[in-house]
């Protein structure tokens, strides 16, 4: 059952799955949260395992930047492996003062400046919106650690490096709280195969007062996302 992309066969992956988009935090996650792991890809060094956590089987695996990278390993977790709920843990860029460093966001829905939706051929523009049922529990579980959480829309950009770094602002008028770079994709994908998915993100850097957290600290400083995700 191979694709060209994960060395896995069914049942190497569980049904329930963890998509940071650095392999690194995917390693991260499997030595630091589940048990008895075992590793199922490495292909182009994304990384992929499956463990038990409080006795249930989870996956986690790297993505990779972007819509396109995403949109292979989602798709092909869910068309050839038969996973059926995908949780993204990443980072984002945050387009509100009020939303700050370290703060976690459940994306209720995505908006886009790529290209991703236009192989569906659509007479309009399709809104990707997250699973109410993952989102559900996402929140109730913040909720009860009494963690800063906020609940909205996110920008999943092709775009790292804007050239206006005033054009955040437009976006943040009609209440899109951050920019990240999968999301969309992500819940596309989801969508067409009949799949569930959420994004939960923390704040790695913050637009509107220009900080961020230390290049160093990313790949382990967001624990609060991962055991939220693996919570639900």
């Amino acid at each position: 059952m191979a694709t060209p992309h994960i060395r896995a066969e069914k049942g190497d992956i569980a049904e329930k799955i963890l998509l940071p988009g650095d392999p690194l935090r995917a390693k991260f996650i499997s030595e630091n949260f589940l048990q008895n792991s075992v590793q199922f890809n490495d292909i182009r060094n994304m990384l992929g395992f499956t463990g038990i956590y409080k006795g249930e089987k989870v996956s986690v695996m790297g993505t990779g930047m972007g819509v396109s990278s995403i949109g292979i390993y989602s798709y092909e977790l869910i068309k050839f492996f038969d996973v059926k709920k995908l949780i993204r843990v990443g980072t984002c860029g945050s387009y509100k003062k009020d939303v700050g460093l370290h703060d976690i966001i459940l994306a209720q829905g995505a908006s886009t400046n790529s290209n991703f939706q236009s192989q569906y051929e659509l007479n309009g523009t399709y809104s990707a919106i997250s699973s109410f049922n993952l989102l559900e529990r996402a929140a109730n579980i913040l909720r009860e650690k009494n963690y800063k959480f906020h609940v909205g829309g996110v920008l999943t950009s092709d775009i790292f490096y804007e050239p206006d770094e005033n054009s955040y602002k437009k976006w943040a008028s009609l209440g899109v709280l951050a920019v990240e770079m999968e999301t969309y994709a992500l819940y596309c994908n989801a969508s067409r195969l009949g799949a569930e998915a959420l994004s939960i993100l923390s704040v790695s850097d913050q637009l509107v007062t220009k900080e961020a957290v230390k290049t160093d600290d990313r790949e382990k400083a967001f624990t609060k996302m991962m055991e939220v995700a693996l919570e639900i």
